[in-house]
């Protein structure tokens, strides 16, 4: 039972993320309008009303059949048209920004429902001409409907217009660094906040009965404890996560740690509450927020493309996320209040933090004067900062003396070097 309905959540989380979700749900919305008012055309209200504006209506079946033909073959190439540019940008993004870049553009709600709203106005369009030959020569037996779908083909035009400015800003590159950034930062505040409102004192010596092992290879996304069994739930326990979520975990790799014994039963439930997922960026998060920042930036330095500027643009983002970052303590403690367990989170560590952020811009930055100088810039600052968590200072100092190794010898103009080391003094 607990394994179909975490095959229901990621069935639904599946489906609510899908492209197609929007549209096919506006397009059954356009189709039970153009059945509603078919029945409701020859009401006694509609009548009234189209005797009130004649103008506005055709009176004619086969006037009716042009205007609805030629607003069906028009808004088609829109729609046409919509999706060629929609799959051009996505080239253009994956070829010059990253590939882990395209979800987030495909997901982007407002051009679902553009798309949306141009299929099912097709599709109302060619319900009303089904029903022009059901009510044969009958004068004016669709004038309203066909008024309707003049007025969502006047709408499809403003939305084409609305829907060729607002994909030409999705895909500037600033636009997308601040979309993941923002992104980011209100998943690592949730993260902050959770921790400080569920914030337990736990032992730092613990005597584990067992530790579990994975059954499977991915990354580590998230425990549900939901899922626990109402048998466990009710006893006083704790499990440790031994990943960091996002963290790349291989098969027989330890995963849980278990304080108190619990029966086999119990321990073999507990898999299901894991979710271990095949891609890294399946799921939102801060870490892969900022592992997508990292690759843009490394992108940009790459001979290539040769962007700078979008390097230290994103270098100043991450600096911004891990100062956010930075400031969570090393595991949260969260209980359920209808659960008598608690349930330790390990968070990513500084040193990995760097060496997945960090240390790929420094390989590729360690030539360029102007972007190890923001490089620089920005560890220095989440050194000095008095709200990242003492620990972790130790990690910055040490990736900060390796970045200055690498200037030295990488970069041959004295004066550059120079002015790129007198940040320390600063």
């Amino acid at each position: 039972m607990k394994s179909t309905f975490k095959f229901l959540k990621r069935l639904k989380h599946a489906i609510f993320h899908s492209i197609a979700f929007y549209p096919v749900l506006i397009s059954a919305g356009f189709f039970l309008l153009a059945i509603i008012l078919l029945f409701v055309e020859n009401l006694e209200v509609i009548t009234s009303f189209k005797k009130k504006v004649p103008f506005l209506l055709v009176q004619d079946n086969e006037t009716a059949r042009t205007i609805l033909s030629t607003l069906f073959g028009g808004i088609l190439s829109l729609t046409v048209f919509s999706f060629t540019m929609v799959m051009v940008v996505l080239n253009q993004a994956s070829s010059n920004f990253s590939p882990r870049l395209l979800p987030g553009l495909i997901s982007d709600k407002k051009h679902q429902v553009i798309l949306g709203f141009y299929i099912g106005t097709i599709l109302y369009t060619i319900i009303v001409l089904m029903s022009l030959g059901a009510y044969g020569s009958s004068s004016n037996a669709v004038g309203f409907s066909v008024m309707v779908a003049a007025v969502l083909g006047a709408v499809c035009i403003g939305l084409f217009v609305y829907f060729i400015h607002s994909i030409s800003q999705a895909i500037q590159i600033h636009n997308i660094i601040d979309k993941i950034y923002e992104s980011s930062h209100s998943l690592i505040e949730k993260e902050i906040k959770e921790q400080q409102e569920t914030k337990i004192e736990i032992e730092d010596r613990i005597q584990f009965w067992k530790t579990v092992d994975s059954e499977k290879t991915g990354y580590y996304r998230s425990f549900d404890q939901f899922l626990l069994n109402d048998s466990l739930k009710k006893e006083e326990n704790l499990i440790e996560i031994i990943p960091y979520a996002d963290q790349h975990i291989w098969k027989g790799d330890p995963i849980l740690r278990i304080k108190n014994p619990i029966s086999q039963e119990d321990l073999e439930s507990l898999h299901i509450c894991l979710y271990i997922l095949s891609n890294r960026h399946e799921d939102d998060s801060g870490v892969g927020g900022m592992i997508k920042l990292t690759e843009v930036a490394v992108k940009a330095l790459s001979p290539g493309i040769n962007d700078p500027g979008t390097a230290i643009n994103a270098i100043s983002k991450l600096g911004q996320l891990m100062h956010k970052a930075l400031q969570i303590e090393p595991k949260t403690a969260i209980c359920k209040p209808d659960c008598e367990i608690v349930v330790v989170h390990n968070k990513i560590s500084a040193s990995e933090m760097i060496r997945m952020i960090i240390e790929p811009i420094r390989g590729y930055a360690k030539a360029d004067s102007a972007v190890s100088y923001e490089l620089l810039n920005a560890l220095i600052f989440l050194r000095n900062s008095k709200k990242v968590v003492p620990e972790y200072k130790e990690a910055l100092q040490t990736e900060i003396g390796s970045l200055i190794q690498d200037l030295k010898d990488n970069i041959t103009n004295n004066q550059d070097l120079k002015r790129i080391l007198e940040l320390l003094e600063k």
